[in-house]
């Protein structure tokens, strides 16, 4: 079968995805499939069940709804195989077509999934399954693969439970295959260097300082996912959570606190620096509110500088986020500073959670930590304890590999 130059998107954004129960799938000619694989219809209308149920947490239908979609494209459009014939050899076949997809399929760019032309929401003809930024090559690495193999696994595990199929392909995959690799020890987490932070934030404040209609909201999210431990999602209005400026609460011992929903869709209370209600109470002078937030207060967390109410798109917030990175790396390299600048380059959002837990676990409580970050056992907070490691390599650092030397 001949390469299709570029598939089109075969699921809507999260907003605008109908509710597959209730719009069930009679055919699937939107999909543009020439010629139609057997059982296509029942596939796709399993599928957006599948992806329906996770519409409560916008980053993982966006990961799952990726993995689903890039499968289907594999499974449709290359090999006229229907979900029910999947076997293992077909998802060790995909894993390394994923690991590099044809570059016609691999796009320079982030581009909406649709657009609106004359009238109707057609398939954006820019837009691409893949994409590689910066004008790197495209590649999956070893935990790209894993994560992969974690969505298929889930998907077919609800296939299975709607008797659709009967067997798990990804559970079927060998211990020693090549696409399960186990590591002796989980990798150190990624964060930035106390350098890095130090020029993020005095970069931040430069940019609230010249601008700070704009700015100091940048400021306050950066601060935020940092101070608190954020996740991005927990930012942004959602249909499981809107924060609003009521969310940070004062207790009976004056104590401050930020209640959220993250991960799991499981309600947390973060304790509150005196350091981040200092951030606080800045950010809400520059908005044009009075000290600290009143029980119930209902203004958005995270506001929009365009228009009323909070923030509802994460893409918007790592937009933000980047910005500062960014302008970071520029003064890194300024300063000669160029192995710093090239990590930061490489930097993503989520390190600044991984960053602010770091630093803290150094003096806090490592309970205390786990119960503020989230996490669901010590033994994930334990990873960002790096004393170990630092006292493993120190007692490397001298080991004389030449005696005449």
């Amino acid at each position: 079968m001949s390469l299709p130059k570029s598939p089109i998107p075969f699921f809507d954004t999260i907003d605008a995805m109908l509710n597959p129960y209730r719009n069930r799938t009679q055919n699937v000619q939107h999909l543009q499939l020439d010629p139609e694989p057997p059982h296509a219809i029942d596939d796709y209308q399993y599928a957006s069940e599948f992806l329906y149920s996770y519409r409560g947490s916008p980053d993982t239908f966006s990961t799952y709804r990726r993995e689903i979609e890039h499968f289907l494209h594999w499974c449709w459009l290359l090999n006229y195989l229907s979900l029910r014939d999947i076997r293992r050899e077909h998802i060790e076949e995909y894993a390394e077509f994923a690991r590099k997809p044809p570059k016609s399929w691999i796009g320079a760019k982030n581009v909406s999934r649709y657009i609106e032309f004359q009238g109707q929401r057609v398939p954006n003809p820019d837009w691409r399954p893949y994409v590689s930024l910066n004008e790197k090559p495209y590649s999956l690495s070893q935990s790209g693969v894993q994560s992969l193999l974690a969505v298929l696994g889930s998907f077919f595990n609800f296939l299975i439970q709607e008797e659709y199929i009967e067997a798990n392909p990804v559970a079927q995959i060998r211990q020693k295959s090549k696409l399960v690799r186990k590591s002796q020890q989980a990798r150190p987490i990624r964060r930035l260097s106390e350098l890095q932070w130090q020029t993020v934030m005095d970069t931040a404040k430069q940019l609230a300082a010249v601008d700070p209609a704009t700015h100091e909201r940048t400021l306050f999210i950066m601060q935020s996912l940092f101070g608190m431990y954020l996740r991005i999602s927990e930012l942004v209005e959602t249909p499981r959570w809107t924060p609003r400026m009521g969310d940070f609460e004062r207790d009976l011992d004056k104590n401050w606190w930020f209640r959220t929903v993250g991960k799991g869709n499981k309600e947390r209370l973060i304790s509150v620096s005196d350091s981040m209600l200092a951030a606080l109470r800045r950010y809400r002078a520059s908005r044009g509110l009075v000290g600290l937030p009143s029980p119930g207060e209902q203004d958005p967390l995270i506001h929009k500088t365009r228009g009323a109410g909070g923030i509802t798109s994460t893409r918007q917030i790592r937009g933000i986020v980047q910005l500062c990175f960014d302008k970071a790396v520029l003064k890194l390299k300024e300063l000669g500073e160029n192995e710093e600048a090239n990590q930061l380059g490489a930097a993503t959002v989520h390190w600044l959670r991984h960053t602010g837990i770091s630093e803290d676990v150094k003096f806090r409580p490592r309970e205390h930590v786990r119960d503020d970050a989230g996490h669901g056992s010590s033994a994930i907070t334990d990873r960002y304890i790096d004393v170990q490691m630092k006292e493993r390599h120190e007692s490397a650092r001298k080991k004389i590999i030449d005696p005449g030397a």
